[in-house]
């Protein structure tokens, strides 16, 4: 924009409309520029206004013009169709871009230079200290993930945290920037802090050291009494109601509200806090507190639901809180449960009672962990036939609060993968060596200081069974299904992998699932070349972006493992087999689900129900509230689910069978 140096009659009339300068040759304005719009205005050092021409409408019919209005402004630059108005103290070293609405604020200020937030370190996961890990605009959960846990590759953490130091120096400014289509109202103190195009702002506290990562697409919306220092906010993120964050960085997409706190805390797209508390966490993408009594701590979680008074001890009150924990993804801890840290709690594994005996869970997923008179009892595989994990799943892609075309966190939300099925398979392997080193008649098993009932065991090892089948089967199926084929060979070259990429043991970056030679092939090339934060980013984006090609992969590697073949040897009844089981397991699981599902109306569901009548009027009162079990959507679909899924296997197994045939 071109600006001009204000003429003398306009000097005079904002004199006489309470204006003031320190030096009015250092005031200049944009050519349309009308004095009227300026009232009892202090300008200090160099400010640069632009043309007050847009009226607004306010909440209950009140129009006020753009412009200027009891305020004190310190080398300023003011977009078009700006209002500022009852500034208590003062604006200083500020771009205000077009269109924002600013009112009633105490202080809005930029002090020295700052980075607004890039660069703050975090000790995340261990209060001790040695994760820190330093936050900045772009942090994906994956690479914090790497900067968290790989410390045993000094080199690379060193490379890392280099390239996130060049990025922190490049946001340095000691002019801070306010967006277009901003609303600041009703607010204290916003000191060092960078705010996005169309963030909302009302009723804030203290803004202290941050950026809000706000766009048109996914604004920010920050509400009453928020109190935020060192932070960073990405893209979509709601935070309200009196929370504390200090020393965080909030993913897109993350709501915050009724008084939570959260410190020293990273949280990745999709997270809720409300009510509890959060410290040293590293909150992985959909990790959910909604309770007043839950505190999160010295963590790592993904895909958590926290029951209400979940809590987590890191301190043992010898050497200090130096202990951490991690509860891999789809993790559920129920109300009042407990952990000592250091343990670690299996993928998708529901957390019962207080648990003190350091357990180490990751290779029994899907388990059930329960407290039974002091010690923790694991039921192995049970949660793969519970109707809430299937819930679990369905949800999470439905509730991407995302709204940002650029997704920075790359989210699998796949309950079976190739992460989870191989941890089935040594699970299962994990099982039958225990039954075969302590006998099959042996009542209760000892596992990493946990005890497995002789029932759970045998129904673990058959449960696992059924998850892999389907798992395999799954694939197969999908493969075969995108081709057209008439005979073996047609069929075996479908079957050929797209890559060799894929094979070996896969891991789960918070929220990425992916192979790990192609993470360590990544690691290597950060530790050996001049990569960038956005190539390390398109990196992710393009392992996300193949995973299924690398799931066949490992998939068919675990098939001719199961059947014991090369490629080219294998034959139709091969592929006949697997459907036919995976069509078994397939039917037997859903089943399973239904009658898990059949409990939420069954008498004991009922009790509390017609509160002053007789049992007629109680099954009218439940089936008014919670409908009846035949129409319930949930249990529709998994009777759909049974009859397409069926459908289909019976629609491939007739096609092989003509291949068979030929």
């Amino acid at each position: 924009m071109d600006y001009r140096k204000l003429q003398p009659e306009e000097i005079r009339q904002l004199i006489n409309q309470g204006c003031c300068a320190d030096d009015w040759g250092l005031v200049t304005v944009a050519d349309d520029f009308n004095p009227i719009h300026v009232q009892h205005v202090r300008f200090s050092g160099t400010n640069k206004l632009g043309a007050f021409r847009k009226s607004y409408t306010l909440p209950g019919g009140l129009t006020v013009h753009s412009g200027i209005s009891h305020a004190t402004l310190h080398n300023c630059v003011i977009g078009n169709d700006v209002h500022i108005s009852n500034i208590k103290n003062y604006i200083a070293n500020y771009i205000i871009d077009d269109g924002s609405y600013i009112e009633n604020v105490h202080l809005l200020l930029v002090d020295g230079k700052s980075r607004f937030g890039n660069g703050v370190l975090v000790p995340v996961m261990n209060e001790g200290g040695g994760r820190e890990i330093p936050i900045f605009n772009e942090l994906s959960a994956h690479l914090a993930y790497i900067l968290t846990l790989y410390r045993h590759r000094p080199s690379l953490i060193d490379a890392l945290q280099k390239k996130i130091d060049a990025y922190s120096k490049a946001m340095e400014s000691d002019m801070g920037y306010i967006g277009k289509e901003v609303k600041i109202l009703n607010c204290g103190s916003i000191k060092n802090v960078r705010i996005g195009d169309y963030a909302s702002i009302h009723g804030a506290s203290v803004l202290d050291n941050g950026s809000i990562n706000s766009n048109a697409q996914a604004p920010v919306y920050i509400g009453s009494g928020v109190k935020c220092n060192d932070f960073i906010l990405s893209s979509g993120v709601e935070i309200t109601d009196s929370t504390l964050v200090s020393k965080c960085f909030i993913g897109q997409g993350c709501i915050m509200g009724k008084h939570y706190s959260a410190l020293d805390s990273l949280f990745f797209c999709n997270c809720q806090g409300m009510h509890g508390e959060a410290t040293a966490i590293f909150a992985g993408p959909y990790t959910v507190s909604h309770h007043k009594s839950s505190l999160l701590i010295a963590g790592m979680f993904s895909f958590l639901n926290a029951g209400s008074g979940s809590n987590q001890s890191n301190h043992m009150y010898k050497l200090g809180p130096i202990h951490q924990g991690v509860a891999e993804r789809g993790a559920k801890t129920t109300s009042d449960s407990y952990l000592l840290w250091p343990a670690r709690v299996g993928a998708f594994t529901l957390v019962m009672g207080r648990h003190t005996k350091h357990s180490d869970t990751s290779d029994l997923p899907f388990s059930y962990m329960i407290e039974n008179a002091t010690d923790s009892y694991l039921v192995p595989a049970v949660n793969l036939r519970s109707v809430g994990t299937i819930r679990d799943a369905q949800k999470w892609p439905k509730r991407d609060n995302r709204k940002d075309k650029k997704k920075i966190d790359q989210v699998n939300f796949n309950l079976l993968s190739p992460y989870t099925i191989q941890k089935m398979m040594k699970g299962r392997e994990i099982l039958l060596e225990l039954e075969n080193i302590s006998g099959k008649t042996t009542e209760v098993y000892a596992y990493q200081n946990c005890l497995i009932r002789n029932s759970s065991l045998k129904k673990g090892i058959k449960l696992y069974d059924i998850g892999i089948s389907k798992f395999l089967g799954n694939s197969l199926i999908s493969r075969l299904e995108q081709h057209s084929y008439s005979s073996m060979e047609d069929i075996r070259r479908i079957l050929q992998p797209d890559t060799v990429t894929g094979l070996g043991e896969w891991i789960d970056l918070s929220g990425l699932i992916a192979p790990k030679s192609c993470i360590n092939q990544l690691l290597d090339r950060i530790e050996n070349t001049a990569i960038s934060l956005d190539e390390i980013q398109s990196a992710f984006e393009e392992m996300h972006s193949n995973y299924y090609s690398y799931e066949w992969t490992w998939a068919l590697d675990k098939l001719l493992m199961k059947w014991g073949k090369k490629l080219e040897d294998v034959c139709v009844e091969d592929l006949m087999n697997t459907i036919t089981d995976w069509k078994t397991s397939v039917v037997a699981l859903d089943k399973m689900v239904y009658e898990d599902a059949k409990k939420e109306f069954n008498l004991n569901a009922q009790t509390g129900f017609g509160i002053d009548g007789d049992e007629e009027q109680k099954h009218l009162d439940f089936e008014s509230v919670r409908g009846n079990f035949e129409s319930n959507p949930f249990v529709l679909a998994v009777l759909n689910h049974i009859k397409t899924k069926s459908e289909l296997g019976d629609k491939v197994l007739d096609k092989l069978e003509k291949v068979k045939n030929n």
